[in-house]
């Protein structure tokens, strides 16, 4: 946790707490995420730039957890911020949707600050990115925690992009659903900036996200428009229902997109 970004404020600046916050990575974790079985799920968001020192071992550790994550309940998204963009290096995946959704997030947490690499989860709790066994212990109780809410998504090709139908069980009045088109992978060659001369690889990348309001019965239909370069394979679209008041996520799905829902480039 190298740099904080002040909520309303577009600046940002060093601190040494941030300096001393990196070093939690390291350290034996008191849970297994493989081994976890529960009937609870967990989703985990990390706010992210490649023009941050401190975050590619948050990138590696989330790439750690995608690999262990294979038939769990566990759902990833790493937002590239875009704050860090003036400092000498654009983040190709940066998004100015991703910062504004990460001060919300510092709104519902009471944060004076938000930094990189910052990662949370299900709406509860934030730690820095890197900060494994926290994390790790974190995934563990929620994926033990029961889930109250229901949530099945489907897709299929609509022109350029993809109808999106949900149908979810139990919804909190005042929750929406956010749709977001994840790239499982990819690379990039960092040439300025902290990171430069640097390759750095990512995992779960958001590439377009969208809240809709969830309909009085808990079911209904978006439509999607997909990034240039989707696909089935090396793509993923997941769902979270997520309670506005508190920013708490109550339910969350990947999308079934079937054998046919390749999208034209």
């Amino acid at each position: 946790m190298k740099t904080i970004k002040s909520l309303g404020l577009s600046a940002c600046f060093m601190t040494i707490l941030g300096l001393a916050a990196c070093g939690q990575n390291n350290g034996s974790t008191k849970k297994d995420t493989a081994k976890i079985s529960g009937k609870g799920f967990a989703v985990l968001e990390l706010f992210t730039s490649e023009g941050c020192s401190s975050c590619p071992p948050a990138d590696e550790l989330l790439a750690k957890i995608q690999k262990e994550a294979q038939g769990k309940d566990i759902y990833l998204l790493a937002y590239h911020v875009d704050y860090w963009d003036r400092l000498g290096w654009k983040d190709v995946f940066s998004n100015a949707e991703y910062s504004k959704r990460q001060e919300q997030y510092g709104r519902w947490f009471n944060l004076s600050q938000i930094y990189t690499p910052q990662l949370i989860v299900n709406g509860k709790a934030e730690f820095v990115g890197s900060n494994e066994a926290a994390i790790r212990n974190a995934i563990s109780d929620q994926l033990s925690t029961k889930a109250n809410v229901n949530l099945v998504l489907h897709a299929q090709p609509d022109g350029g992009g993809l109808k999106v139908h949900y149908q979810a069980s139990n919804i909190v009045k005042g929750s929406n659903l956010l749709i977001a088109v994840v790239q499982k992978n990819a690379q990039s060659k960092v040439e300025r900036g902290e990171n430069a001369g640097n390759t750095l690889s990512h995992v779960q990348i958001v590439r377009k996200v969208q809240n809709e309001p969830l309909s009085a019965t808990g079911e209904g239909s978006s439509i999607v428009e997909l990034p240039k370069g989707f696909d089935t394979q090396n793509w993923e679209v997941l769902g979270l229902i997520q309670d506005q008041s508190n920013g708490e996520i109550l339910g969350a799905a990947k999308a079934d997109l079937g054998v046919n829902a390749n999208a034209k480039k």
